[in-house]
């Protein structure tokens, strides 16, 4: 069955993004099947999958800004900037204030330039540098400029902050929450994220990982992609 389009998917945690594309591509038959930025083990949430001639767009949809919903600990540093790595540093967390740490999260709004951190798909002449990281090296990194288009607290119980942002595609949260515990002083990382919306697309839409699992044929996923036109129509609203 020849279907192209758009599958949202609501990813668990514990799985990579290719293993979501693999499973789809394995159980459904599809022969082009890619997804529209990648997701951490770590992480949960929207997971933009591209069937078929949607291929042809995944760059369009990559491109469009996501939102995020967060927590960071503050005390400790790791070596992947999140709870997936080593501890590499810890260090006391004073009694900071909503309007310290706002202070520090208003600094990184708007246009700023990021250091992709030593854990990530990124390219080194060719290697990717989570394997450099792995044997132990550190490379030199360039920043790359990103942007924050909006932030929220939705809670602070220290050591741990929830929170809420809006930014540019290439933007790597955990290096967020990592350099806002360096500004604090006390070293940070993330311990939780899913993405909520890319673009106009939302978890509104998005089957579950239980849901699709649970279907045996692409007929019986039909109904869950969105087409191409409802895509175009959705981008412009």
């Amino acid at each position: 069955m020849d279907i192209d389009g758009v599958l949202l998917v609501d990813k668990p945690t514990g799985c990579t993004s290719h293993d979501i594309v693999d499973v789809v591509r394995r159980r459904f038959g599809f022969k082009k099947v890619g997804h529209c930025g990648t997701l951490d083990p770590l992480a949960t949430g929207l997971l933009m999958l591209v069937i078929g001639k949607a291929t042809k767009i995944q760059d369009l949809l990559m491109a469009e800004d996501k939102a995020y919903i967060g927590t960071m600990k503050f005390g400790q540093s790791t070596d992947s900037q999140d709870a997936d790595g080593q501890v590499i540093e810890e260090k006391p967390v004073p009694d900071l204030t909503r309007e310290q740490i706002e202070t520090v999260m208003k600094e990184f709004t708007g246009d700023f330039y990021q250091t992709p951190p030593m854990v990530s798909a990124l390219k080194k002449q060719g290697v990717p540098l989570y394997k450099l990281a792995r044997a132990g090296k550190v490379v030199e990194r360039e920043p790359r400029l990103v942007n924050i288009s909006y932030y929220r607290i939705h809670e602070i119980a220290l050591p741990q902050v929830k929170f809420e942002i809006g930014c540019s595609k290439g933007f790597y949260v955990r290096t967020y929450c990592h350099d806002i515990g360096q500004k604090l002083g006390c070293g940070a990382h993330l311990i939780q994220l899913s993405r909520i919306k890319s673009g106009n697309f939302s978890l509104d839409r998005a089957i579950s990982w239980e849901k699709l699992q649970s279907l045996q044929s692409a007929p019986e996923l039909a109904p869950f992609i969105l087409s191409l036109p409802e895509i175009s129509r959705m981008r412009r609203a």
